[in-house]
């Protein structure tokens, strides 16, 4: 057996768990660990680099997943004697790419950005006030070490909020606290049974898509008609956990209506084990009509995980989000949460619990939904007189990206490249597809958060120049 000497990187945007992976397969692929080698347990790795020990069990799961490893019980864990293994790691040149999305950013005049905000709504003089607050009448205990959970105060708040504004009942105690949904999504991957398939919509958020990948979940895909995910679809797939975004499905910006929402709580409730994560990432942004309660508000048979995040609503770079689980889970999650530790820290949690208690959020999400409406009314309009001939609009009336469809002959890529060209960056919608699909082949997103009116309004008078069909 041998001892490993594994040079991690934490500042790499690669997590520990995965170059753990990367290692251990290149010493495969390499010949320097023999078919049938025995390699050393999680415990003693982990303790060997400093990790954690669910960090080594991630990379072991994830390699026996692929074929590397095989777990064989009370024995530990051993290299595969198998040929032409397939490997989920970066393709070559895949760093260039980034590279070259990060110069085409810098180079770009105009850019229709999917994931940033409206920054001068940001309430800078609040944030400051509260921030001053907490620090001014903070304890001892501020600086210490919190509950794995999350604090109670800040999850109180977070469950009156839901109650109040998304028809979610649930407790304090039913709430994780986590910094993203990544690290979330990592934490239901230590409870959720691996043997279930996880089954998703194409196209999707692909993050999570290999989040789930890498934890060792089986996942599959289904397409999604004009109601969003097919209940019909999903049952022909036997799959029992199943991805979804409800109140504004990303990318194609869908919302899934009451029957449909009803059909899936049905499915659920059919068996027991079966559970339905939703992903409520950007809700508190509907223009039109009231907003339809979230899917987890409907939920009497405990079997709805649901997401939340503060990065859309009030900036990506505060990295608080959380999850609503149900009772069963929360049973498992204390069972083992003597692992983990909260992501978060006390004083940003407790500066948002005031900013929730306080009303502070519903002023700013109220401010925020007049901005973001004044940009999505005009890009609206524009589209739709101006460009009717070139493109149709879909996905409106949500969230803060639009989608359109070419109906004069454009391809994604033509539409892409010759934005590019003017200095515009927009985003290809294929590039959220898990499989190539052949319906995404003319359509575009176009994210109008950060940009100023007077932006949009420059940037979608060029497109309508450089897309007339020639």
């Amino acid at each position: 057996m041998q001892e490993f000497m594994i040079p991690l990187n934490s500042k790499s945007e690669l997590p520990l768990y995965e170059q753990i992976c990367e290692y251990i397969k290149t010493e495969i692929q390499q010949g320097h660990l023999k078919a049938e080698e025995k390699l050393p347990s999680s415990r003693t790795l982990a303790k060997s680099l400093s990790v954690s020990r669910s960090t080594v069990e991630l990379s072991y799961d994830q390699l026996v997943s692929e074929g590397y490893l095989e777990a064989i019980p009370c024995k530990g864990y051993y290299v595969c004697n198998i040929q032409g293994l397939y490997t989920f790691s970066k393709k070559p040149g895949d760093e260039k790419r980034i590279s070259k999305k990060e110069e085409d950013k810098a180079r770009s005049d105009y850019d229709f950005a999917l994931n940033g905000i409206d920054a001068q709504g940001f309430p800078y003089n609040i944030w400051q006030k509260l921030s001053r607050r907490v620090l001014k009448e903070a304890d001892s205990s501020l600086f210490q070490l919190g509950n794995p959970c999350g604090e109670q105060g800040f999850r109180q708040a977070i469950a009156d909020y839901l109650y109040q504004a998304r028809g979610v009942h649930c407790s304090a105690e039913q709430i994780l606290i986590g910094a993203g949904n990544d690290y979330l999504l990592m934490l239901l991957g230590t409870i959720l049974d691996r043997n279930k398939t996880i089954i998703m919509e194409d196209p999707t958020y692909l993050t999570a898509y290999y989040d789930f990948l890498h934890m060792g979940f089986q996942v599959e895909t289904i397409e999604q008609d004009n109601n969003g995910l097919s209940v019909r679809e999903l049952e022909k797939t036997g799959g029992e956990i199943v991805y979804v975004m409800p109140s504004h499905q990303f990318p194609m910006g869908t919302v899934m209506p009451l029957s449909r929402r009803m059909e899936l709580l049905s499915w659920a409730g059919e068996k027991e084990g079966r559970y339905i994560i939703e992903d409520d990432y950007d809700s508190e942004f509907r223009y039109k009509g009231k907003p339809i309660p979230a899917l987890k508000g409907f939920d009497n048979h405990d079997c709805v995980i649901y997401m939340g995040t503060f990065s859309k609503s009030l900036a990506p770079s505060i990295r608080v989000s959380y999850m609503v689980l149900p009772v069963r889970l929360m049973k498992q999650y204390q069972e083992q949460k003597h692992l983990f530790s909260v992501t978060v820290s006390k004083v940003d949690q407790k500066i948002l619990e005031l900013f929730l208690q306080e009303g502070y959020y519903q002023r700013h999400l109220n401010k925020m939904r007049g901005i973001y409406k004044g940009k999505h009314d005009f890009l609206l309009k524009y589209l739709r007189e101006e460009m009717s001939q070139i493109c149709q609009v879909s996905g409106e009336y949500a969230g803060v990206h639009l989608l359109l469809t070419f109906c004069n002959g454009l391809t994604e890529q033509e539409a892409v490249i010759r934005a590019k060209a003017a200095g515009i960056l927009v985003y290809g919608l294929s590039e959220y597809c898990v499989y190539g699909n052949p319906n995404t082949s003319c359509k575009v997103l176009l994210g109008y958060a950060c940009m100023r009116e007077e932006e949009l309004s420059q940037a979608v008078k060029t497109l309508k120049k450089v897309w007339e069909k020639k």
